[in-house]
């Protein structure tokens, strides 16, 4: 079976390359990165990521407005997006959830436990 291929949208590059190497590590996954959501939506049409890791606090555009112009566009779609936050009462996460993205993860994540949990929620290991 080929690699995953992830994208990671987030501003903070410390979250950035701990996502990705902790991705890497532990599925060999492949992992994109981009630093804002306009940067995201471009690679996510280019590269067709087969999952994003989106993070919901950025400047300019945020989370859930990337998610909706990645929604808008046909060649994106259909790529399941999980959003990572730091704000995690319940009353937020179930807005996130109304968006329809894939999964909502808590933030700061367990790098040792991200692949596996990214696994879970997009069902790739049934």
């Amino acid at each position: 079976m080929a690699a995953k291929r992830i994208l990671v949208i987030d501003d903070e590059a410390d979250i950035r390359e701990v996502a990705q190497l902790s991705l890497e590590i532990g599925r060999g996954w492949e992992v994109l990165a981009a630093a804002s959501g306009q940067e995201g939506i471009e690679l996510a049409a280019t590269c067709q990521p087969d999952a994003i890791l989106l993070d919901v606090m950025m400047p300019d555009m945020d989370g859930p407005t990337t998610w909706q112009r990645l929604q808008q566009n046909p060649a994106t779609q259909t790529i399941p997006v999980i959003l990572l936050t730091a704000k995690v009462q319940a009353t937020e996460q179930r807005g996130y959830a109304k968006l329809g993205v894939a999964a909502v993860l808590a933030k700061p994540f367990d790098p040792v436990k991200l692949a596996d949990l990214i696994a879970e929620v997009l069902r790739w290991d049934s």
